[in-house]
């Protein structure tokens, strides 16, 4: 409980930015996009959540404070140890600083300008800065976790409090992810679940990926977590904890 109450009050922290999805970009990536980020820094947040918003699919490589497996590849790319990190394989393109990155998201993927950053991004800087003491630094130290021969997949939208905890994990253990976005892509899917069940049973699925989980497994719920590895998909926060420490624990 407690947890989930502190996750939930760091999404308050960000007034729940990164959970819908109401204009999604115009076009997905041909190929991946891979964004080098841990957890818990403040500036990755803020790309999380232009993730989230715009309905993108990228590959997360987690790079958290004294990791071994990906944070040297950003020195090798980008010439520093800086993050977040984005490299976009379909232009060549690499670029640090958040700012930088959601702009080149919205124009690139987005077909329009990112939206207004009140006071030059400084509020937004401090409640992600918030979120992120909120949760006790989770997210931002690594922890030993062996590597998996395929990235796992990731259904979360970044706001949600039961997905933050699995993200936080993955990233202590280096694990790299496809993050599959699954932000709310209706007014009526806002607030927990049992709301659209119970007040919209009849509203159409939208969103790539919530139709895809609809169709495949007749539910919407986060996390929702697939290993290629070994064939397992599995729901519930800690369900999905227990799972990662048993099958990747060094």
């Amino acid at each position: 409980m407690l947890n989930t109450l502190s996750s939930t009050l760091a999404s308050t922290a960000r007034a729940w930015r990164g959970s819908l999805a109401f204009r999604p970009a115009e076009r997905q990536p041909a190929k991946l996009l891979e964004l080098y980020e841990f957890e818990g820094c403040p500036f990755c947040r803020l790309v999380r959540e232009a993730i989230t918003e715009l309905d993108l699919d990228v590959l997360i490589k987690p790079c958290p404070k004294g990791g071994k497996r990906f944070r040297p590849e950003v020195g090798r790319l980008g010439g520093k140890m800086q993050f977040p990190f984005l490299v976009d394989p379909n232009t060549d393109r690499q670029l640090y600083e958040s700012t930088d990155i959601i702009d080149y998201l919205y124009a690139e993927y987005g077909g329009r300008s990112a939206p207004a950053r009140p006071l030059g991004g400084a509020v937004a800087l401090m409640g992600s800065n918030a979120a992120t003491l909120l949760r006790g630094l989770r997210g931002m130290r690594r922890r030993a976790g062996r590597a998996p021969d395929q990235p796992l997949e990731l259904y979360s939208f970044e706001s949600s409090p039961f997905s933050r905890p699995v993200r936080e994990l993955l990233c202590e253990m280096e694990i790299p992810y496809i993050l599959r976005s699954f932000g709310k892509a209706v007014p009526q899917e806002i607030g927990p679940p049992w709301v659209r069940t119970r007040f919209f049973p009849d509203i159409p699925v939208r969103g790539r990926n919530r139709r895809a989980m609809h169709e495949q497994t007749g539910h919407l719920q986060v996390p929702y977590l697939v290993d290629p590895n070994t064939d397992e998909a599995l729901y519930e926060s800690s369900a999905i904890a227990s799972y990662l420490k048993t099958t990747y624990a060094a």
